[in-house]
């Protein structure tokens, strides 16, 4: 018989439908007649499952063989067991991409054969003559196809035809195992889709065999020749995240790991887990914030924070070996994600960043654009990081408790940031303590989980309890149980202390509101105060390299180059650092939590530890205890750097609070003046700024670009702007007393800084003084002073004059004394002095005139600011000003600064840029020659001018007349200062008659510290020295101490010693007969 009629009599026999090609019945009947000794292969397969013939891939035949027909009929007991294996055959092909047949593929059909398979020859050798696959012998090919270096080179086409299939040649030729394993893993859950009810165990058994090979592989990847399976795991995972079978991966992933965790006797879960999340921080590590593959790793984490066997292995995995150490939380895969930033890597190392190169060549738009571009970055970063967070925290409460224990331990080790010697150390501050960016991005993070109780009169921000903070000494099972996971915040100073002897009541176990609230608040502290004072410092530096570069391309120095490279590289840290601190949405977040900080620190200090909301009320009740004596002062040190920092860098943020600005108000209106709630001065003082910060601008409501609407409306409408206004002017007394500031000579940095306290101050006073409600309520403040000048305490209001007057003669006193040096200085200079110096000679006289200049420029400013206070204040404030104990201070003041600017020492102050020094001599004329207008329709204010024996002199006012005459100022003030002029010298020409009647006073009648004739003697209680009243007054007010043996003394203690007034009184009667009987007789 020939093949063709062989062929021909096969398919017309009724069994060949079986098959899928005649070729395939052909071999199949030729191969039975050589094993019919043997009898038939054992058949896995039931004979009751069976594919209907619908879902059969055999195509219908014609013709049958009777010979064929006998053999295959003793080869089979049923059509329905060659059905089966012939179709299990097939799904094991198309799942595992592997084949035992390599006969001719034109003799094969049907669509259910892949198009290319791995022909495994050897294990087709070992089964002698079997070519088709079963569940018998699928894992040992899987086992096989898995083991070959190079499958590829044994692929087979198994259809006919010589199309190229890139695709098909890739899929079979799959060399990464766990690649191949998952896409497998694809395959059989296709098929588990797809195939009939009769073959689905064997697809499902298809599918536990791509997971537990999986297994195998991840347990022994050392037998995998040239495989790096963690990497590929990653891969797969990258793959994952970003592609379109995310689900896929997952499912392959959960059910890989619960094989793992079935039996760990080989190697423990984490053993297997641990090199894939090495991995996944070295390739982290690698990137740049603005790398886009960076987004796939994170969206990995994600997964792997969401998978509760891989979050437990995450957890341990960032676990540092020194807790202790602050630098090792940031090596770690969570800390190298904080780390990523558009912050320099290493500090001052600029070549190899990346961002905001040569800046100078940049334009304006060119460097917002790039901003803007880190921002988005930014922001899809925090989220990221949000959501891990938020995972592990969700997930069980072992996760929960792991994540804040790292959180909470990390915050501990790193608290060594905020000390002093950190800053003046960097080196051994970066080998210490984890990173800028860390603690930044951390934050964000963390002000993200804040979100949901940062709501105005959010109900749950009540909730919080910072009882948290004052607790000690906790073990292990109770920080679990009790929820408490930050240490050492017992020993952070709280805004008052606990009452003496008074025992707090804790809760036992804290809700997630206080853990979150204290977190970010602390990783505030740690973070971004630091971040802040280092743009502060580069702003200052970069304006000192610029007026240096300019300088020296003026003079066409040598050094004009490196000063140029110093600026570009010091300008691209600044940018950097802007970029990472404003962005915008980490902005929002806080002063949302800002915001929601001041109005429960608010409440607290109403006494409330309710569930409701109090209302806040004026004046204030004394409170025994409240919960603010266990609010660490970091909250409020915060919330007082944040604002100021929009006030600097960010002011566009503020005005999106709209009516929730009026928080702020409250919490600087409770604690800036009262001490009774927040015990530090140099916190309240930094209240004043805050207040600054969060009222509009004057100097910008002019422009249209910045809105300063809500701000106007909520600081114009402010319910209790009294108080607000006595709390600005109480703590600008307060600072007087701060850590010995009034002794200058203790610690002369401390007396400094009292100054920069009240510079902020000072446009706070001006901006309320416009309007009426202010206004009255500083008015109201200046009468009652007025009233009670002799109290036992003095006022307020008199105390914050007395303090204006002496830092107004302090200031600009110091001001005039370097403008002289540098004058002096700029003349050697241009005369070429300095030329012939040694190198080292002539850079400490440049040292020593940038110094001059700085420290000038800031007592101009100061300077400029409390004589332009005390000229708005006199225009309504006359009565108290005017008074003996004031009024001889404030002339001596005006007269003196008046000799320096308009008399004949005004060539001393001639320096060549006014401006750089923010020196306006102009101006503070202008506001002297003001003051005196305002005060000089008092008569007896006119009448003790003259006694200023220093400074006064007719010719002094004559020739400020001039002076404002050559400045342009307004005929009307020019005219009231000469009537004013007029009116002194004939107060002066009385007053040296008098002065005549005093010669030869005894000395009993004269003041013993101001050698003047008294006017008003008093008794002094314990030194019983008698004074002038005006003078004892002047004195209490900055010191209230006898100043003869300094025992406490206060004003109503002393006694008037009239029996000294009548002597003196009969004295100058006598004095002044005696002068009128002389005048008649030379008459």
């Amino acid at each position: 018989m020939t093949d063709q009629e062989n062929n021909n009599n096969i398919s017309s026999n009724p069994f060949a439908a079986l098959f899928s090609s005649v070729a395939d019945a052909k071999q199949f009947a030729s191969v039975q007649k050589q094993q019919l000794p043997t009898g038939p292969p054992e058949c896995p397969l039931s004979t009751e499952d069976v594919y209907d013939s619908e879902d059969s891939d055999v195509s219908s035949l014609e013709s049958v063989d009777n010979d064929s027909i006998t053999d295959l009929s003793r080869a089979f007991r049923s059509q329905k067991e060659i059905c089966e294996q012939l179709n299990i055959n097939h799904m094991l092909q198309r799942i595992f991409l592997i084949t035992l047949d390599n006969s001719d593929p034109s003799l094969k059909g049907g669509n259910g054969i892949p198009p290319r398979c791995v022909y495994l020859e050897d294990m087709a050798t070992d089964l002698d003559g079997q070519d088709w696959l079963d569940m018998n012998n699928v894992e040992q090919a899987l086992f096989t196809r898995m083991l070959l270096p190079e499958p590829g080179t044994r692929l087979i086409c198994m259809t006919s035809g010589n199309v190229i299939n890139m695709s098909a040649d890739r899929d079979a030729g799959e060399k990464e195992v766990i690649k191949y394993l998952f896409a497998c893993f694809q395959r059989a859950k296709g098929e588990i889709t797809k195939v009939p009810e009769n073959l689905l165990t064997y697809a499902l058994r298809c599918k536990a065999l791509t997971v537990s090979n999986t297994r195998t592989v991840l347990l022994t990847p050392e037998i995998y020749i040239n495989q790096n399976v963690y990497e590929q795991v990653v891969d797969l995972l990258l793959e994952g995240v970003s592609g379109p079978h995310f689900e896929d991966v997952t499912e392959f992933m959960d059910d890989v790991i619960a094989t793992l965790k079935s039996d760990e006797e080989v190697r423990t879960f984490n053993e297997v887990m641990f090199p894939v999340l090495d991995i996944l921080l070295r390739r982290i590590k690698e990137l740049d914030l603005c790398h886009i593959m960076l987004y796939g790793y994170l969206d990995i984490l994600l997964y792997v924070t969401r998978q509760p066997e891989l979050a437990q292995v995450f957890l341990k995995h960032i676990e540092p070996k020194d807790p202790k150490n602050g630098n090792l939380y940031q090596q770690t895969l969570l800390g190298t994600v904080l780390n990523i930033s558009c912050l320099l890597k290493t500090p001052g190392l600029v070549e190899n960043h990346l961002y905001f190169l040569n800046p100078s060549r940049s334009s304006p738009q060119e460097i917002k654009v790039q901003e803007s571009n880190i921002h988005q970055f930014m922001a899809q970063l925090h989220d990221k990081i949000h959501q891990i967070l938020r995972n592990l925290i969700q997930l069980s409460s072992d996760t929960k408790h792991c994540i804040l224990s790292w959180l909470g331990n990390c915050l501990h080790a790193n608290s060594g940031r905020t000390k002093i010697w950190a800053n003046q150390m960097p080196e051994l501050f970066f080998q210490m303590y984890a990173s800028d960016a860390f603690f930044l991005n951390l934050a964000a993070a963390l002000l993200k989980l804040c979100q949901p109780f940062c709501k105005p009169k959010s109900p749950k921000l009540l909730t919080f309890n910072p009882t948290y903070c004052s607790l000690k000494d906790l073990n292990e099972e109770e920080r679990k149980s009790r929820n408490v996971h930050i240490k050492g915040l017992d020993k952070e100073t709280c805004l008052i202390p606990i009452p003496q002897g008074l025992e707090p009541s804790f809760a036992q176990t804290y809700n997630l509101v206080t853990e979150n609230l204290i977190l970010t608040q602390f990783a505030l502290h740690l973070g971004f105060h630091r971040l802040h004072d280092q743009m502060i410092k580069m702003n200052q530096s970069l304006h000192r390299l610029q007026v240096a570069w300019r300088e020296a391309q003026q003079s066409s120095s040598p050094a004009a180059e490196n000063l140029r490279e110093q600026f570009e590289r010091l300008m691209t840290v600044y940018l950097s650092t802007k970029a990472a601190a404003t962005e915008p949405q980490m902005l929002q977040n806080c002063m949302n939590l800002q915001i929601s900080t001041t109005t429960i620190l608010v409440q607290f200090s109403l006494g409330n530890r309710g569930t409701e909301y109090m209302e806040v009320t004026f004046p204030l009740l004394d409170l025994e205890y409240c919960m603010l004596s266990h609010v660490p002062e970091f909250f409020a040190d915060n919330l007082g750097d944040f604002f100021i920092f929009l006030r600097r860098f960010a002011d566009d943020i503020l005005e999106t609070a709209g009516d929730s600005l009026e928080q702020p108000l409250h919490f600087v209106t409770v604690f800036m003046g009262n001490v009774e709630r927040m015990k530090n001065p140099h916190l309240r003082a930094k209240l004043a700024e805050v207040l600054e910060a969060v009222m509009p601008h004057m100097e910008q409501v002019q422009n249209p670009m910045i809105s300063m609407f809500h701000r106007q409306r909520v600081f114009s409408s402010y319910q209790h702007a009294h108080y607000l206004a006595e709390a600005l002017i109480k703590v600008f007394v307060d600072i007087e007393f701060t850590g010995r500031f009034e002794s200058e000579q203790s610690d002369p940095h401390q007396f400094e800084q009292k100054f920069n306290y009240r510079r902020p101050m000072y446009p706070i006073l001006k901006y309320m003084w416009g309007y009426d409600h202010y206004r009255q309520s500083i008015k109201t403040l200046a009468d009652y002073a007025f009233d009670n000048l002799e109290a036992m305490n003095p006022p307020l209001f008199l105390r914050f004059l007395n303090l204006l007057i002496n830092d107004a003669i302090f200031l600009l006193d110091e001001a005039i004394q370097y403008l002289s040096k540098i004058k002096i200085q700029q003349i050697e200079k241009d005369r070429g002095d300095w030329d012939n110096l040694p190198p080292e000679a002539r850079r400490e006289k440049e040292g020593n005139l940038q110094m001059f200049g700085q420290l000038a420029r800031f007592h101009n400013i100061m300077s400029n600011e409390t004589i332009g206070t005390l000229a708005f204040l006199t225009s309504e404030i006359k009565a108290l000003c005017v008074h003996p104990i004031l009024a001889e201070r404030i002339i001596s003041m005006l007269n003196y600064f008046l000799q320096h600017l308009v008399g004949p020492k005004m060539g001393a102050l001639k320096v060549k840029d006014f401006s750089e020094f923010d020196f306006k001599p102009q101006q503070l004329v202008s506001d002297i020659c003001t003051i005196y207008l305002n005060l000089g329709v008092k008569e007896s204010f006119c009448a003790t001018v003259p006694k200023d024996g220093r400074s006064y002199s007719p010719m002094l006012f004559a020739q400020t007349v001039r002076v404002l005459k050559k400045i342009n100022k307004p005929g009307d003030m020019i005219m009231a200062f000469s009537d004013l002029a007029d009116k002194v010298k004939s107060f002066a020409d009385l007053q040296q008659q008098e002065e005549e009647t005093f010669v030869d006073a005894p000395d009993e009648f004269l003041d013993p510290i101001m050698s003047t004739v008294m006017t008003d003697p008093v008794i002094l209680p314990s030194s019983r020295v008698t004074v002038d009243r005006s003078t004892i007054a002047r004195h209490l007010l900055s010191d209230q101490t006898d100043p003869f043996n300094r025992s406490p003394l206060t004003m109503d203690q002393i006694k008037a010693n009239s029996e000294m007034r009548e002597k003196i009184q009969q004295w100058l009667a006598e004095r002044k007969r005696q002068k009128d009987q002389n005048g008649q007789t030379f008459e």
